[in-house]
């Protein structure tokens, strides 16, 4: 029986297709599209359990295929693209994505995506799982957050911003996302909060706050929470 997770990988450059099925069909069953209305269709009727999406498609773009599926489909969807521009990832986060990697990449980073939004999809948000990575430990049950075992005393709102990124670990969070979900949406458009209260959380939780190997700056987008198996 195969029990292999699939990736349907949307692209209409047949090099970019070919790359990408070399570099995953070992660990992955693969399908393909090379048009919006294609990753859509797949989308509906193989139910991939990821997608690669391709924002420059020839008959729409990625955006708008991001915003179909999201009407009715939880899938994880990373953007692969050749746009690199702040606004571009910023752009697609808040339609739906929930990675973004600008072209060209390693092939190492975006397995290591692949891994994380697959754990992601597959862990259900808000329960009272303990989170734990290279030495942080998070229980919810608890509200107890500990470095190597020490506990450390958390703000209400520190913890909330905390257990924001735990619960989309290895993924991407824009500004707004966080200043939305943990502030409310009010607060969409004060980045200053979320900067001074992540440089609160660095100094608690990290060895090193100016070399972060938690909590990691995406430039211009956002913030994420490195998980390391």
């Amino acid at each position: 029986m195969n029990d292999l997770k699939t990736i349907l990988i949307v692209d209409d450059e047949l090099a970019i297709r070919r790359f990408l099925r070399a570099s995953l069909s070992d660990g992955f069953s693969l399908f393909e599209a090379e048009t919006g209305a294609q990753a859509i269709q797949g989308v509906a009727r193989q139910n991939p359990d990821l997608m690669l999406l391709d924002l420059g498609l020839p008959d729409m773009d990625g955006l708008e295929v991001t915003r179909q599926v999201r009407e009715w489909s939880l899938v994880p969807i990373i953007i692969l693209s050749a746009r690199g521009q702040e606004q571009d990832k910023i752009l697609a986060l808040d339609a739906g994505a929930d990675d973004y990697l600008t072209k060209p990449f390693a092939i190492g980073e975006l397995q290591a995506r692949i891994r994380a939004a697959l754990r992601h999809a597959k862990a259900p948000q808000g329960t009272g799982a303990i989170f734990s990575s290279q030495g942080l430990e998070v229980d919810h049950v608890a509200r107890r957050v500990t470095v190597r075992g020490t506990e450390i005393k958390l703000t209400p709102i520190e913890y909330r911003l905390l257990s924001e990124l735990v619960r989309h670990a290895g993924l991407v969070l824009t500004h707004r996302h966080l200043l939305t979900h943990v502030w409310g949406p009010e607060y969409a458009d004060e980045m200053h909060y979320l900067r001074v209260y992540m440089g609160q959380l660095r100094h608690k939780l990290e060895t090193e706050p100016a070399r972060p190997q938690h909590l990691i700056t995406e430039p211009g987008v956002g913030y994420r929470l490195r998980v390391v198996e």
